[in-house]
């Protein structure tokens, strides 16, 4: 092996192809973004360079923040549910069901691969009011609580609430099966030495499981945070960014930018502000825990 990796035309052979590779597919597209943001434009009007123009409307740009501001709530709620729920349904599968498991961990898995413009119409169709009442308002008119009967996605603070519980939904099974991999980890020794002790139910997990299990609950939430800082698709199938600009994060603001109004130095202005703030909150991440030894 080390003859191998000190072979500069064995490490070419094996390596070029895959470098090459992400050189075009990212490195490059990253560097042209990088440089659209001091330019202004589309392919069809042409590009003219404006300096840190698009930098100085970003501070003045209201629909920014509010994206900025909906985007990180999502992300801290979205994220939070994620792997609160992950690693409890984890804590179910190794404590409760143990090889029972399989069945229960296959149906909470089954919202992962389910394709998320499909999860997206069911949920709609759940609380549809037109043309007729989904689901949500059905109940709602058969209990006789018609003053509760309402346009779920039609309404900014409603629409938040259920696109979060959607994605927390969908992704929670992904979750539980990451950290239940790290339960399955711990060396049934300690467990038991645990119980001897005394540690029972929650101060066995409080004191034994979850600091055995930091390190990746750790990665699950900077995975989980990475992701939903750059939701997309489940908020351009379920509504559109809407009403009006309501429920729109960076990721849908840049995509509307660029390719909608054809601003393209600025879309890529909006698009590396997203990049700066997933980098900072992993370096926040790893710097807390660190700081706590996980």
């Amino acid at each position: 092996m080390n003859r191998v990796l000190s072979d500069w035309r064995a490490i070419l052979v094996f390596v070029g192809p895959a470098l090459l590779l992400y050189t075009g597919i990212v490195l490059i597209p990253i560097l042209w973004s990088l440089g659209l943001t001091t330019y202004e434009g589309s392919p069809i009007t042409g590009f003219h360079r404006v300096g840190a123009a698009n930098f100085v409307r970003l501070l003045h740009d209201a629909t920014f923040f509010k994206a900025l501001w909906f985007g990180t709530r999502y992300a801290v709620f979205v994220s939070a549910g994620q792997v609160i729920f992950g690693l409890l349904l984890a804590l179910m599968y190794a404590f409760y069901l143990k090889k029972t498991s399989a069945l229960v961990r296959t149906l909470v898995f089954l919202p992962v691969v389910l394709p998320t413009v499909a999860v997206a119409q069911m949920v709609s169709k759940l609380f549809a009011i037109v043309p007729q009442y989904g689901l949500v308002n059905s109940a709602l008119h058969a209990l006789h609580l018609d003053s509760l009967v309402q346009a779920w996605l039609g309404q900014g603070g409603t629409a938040f609430w259920i696109i979060a519980a959607m994605d927390i939904w969908k992704a929670m099974g992904f979750y539980a099966i990451l950290l239940y991999t790290g339960l399955v980890d711990i060396p049934e020794e300690t467990i038991e030495a645990a119980r001897l002790d005394g540690a029972q139910g929650w101060s066995l997990a409080r004191f034994v499981v979850l600091p055995l299990l930091a390190p990746i609950t750790v990665a699950s939430l900077i995975f989980s945070l990475n992701g939903t800082l750059k939701v997309f698709d489940s908020i351009m199938a379920l509504t559109g960014g809407g009403p009006g600009n309501a429920t729109t994060p960076l990721t849908l603001l840049f995509y509307k930018t660029s390719f909608t109004y054809s601003e393209y130095g600025y879309g890529s202005t909006l698009a590396l502000t997203l990049a700066v703030q997933c980098l900072i909150v992993t370096l926040l991440i790893f710097w807390r825990a660190r700081r706590s030894g996980a």
